[in-house]
């Protein structure tokens, strides 16, 4: 599968903005998804991976951001609110094989989108 990542941008503090993560291929709704974000001098870390059943959030983002998919369009979004300084970084899209369970280190992750930059401003 490939994955194009969309939505970034510049945004005050406060603000919103929505990413999206389009897919190719037919099977999109066999895999999980994950988001990750890297900042300058930083590692790459996890936003939200999803299960079948649900969604783990990082702490840094829970009651925020929210992901969701849409399996018709092959695409997965994650809707971000109350956008702080912080959370400036590359935003990642990834997707993995199968499985009904939370996959939380970036190596579970088997297809990544090119990423797309995500700049707050105080």
């Amino acid at each position: 599968v490939q994955l194009q990542a969309s939505g970034g941008g510049l945004v005050q503090a406060g603000g919103s903005l929505r990413l999206s993560c389009a897919a190719s291929g037919r099977t999109f709704s066999s895999y999980t998804m994950g988001w990750f974000r890297q900042a300058p001098g930083k590692e790459r870390e996890l936003v939200a991976a999803a299960s079948w059943s649900g969604t783990y959030y990082a702490d840094s983002v829970k009651g925020r951001f929210t992901r969701s998919r849409d399996n018709a369009k092959n695409t997965e979004y994650l809707q971000m609110n109350s956008l702080r300084p912080e959370d400036t970084a590359i935003y990642y899209c990834a997707a993995a094989n199968g499985g009904n369970r939370y996959r939380k280190e970036a190596l579970e992750y088997d297809y990544w989108g090119q990423g797309t930059q995500v700049t707050v401003s105080s």
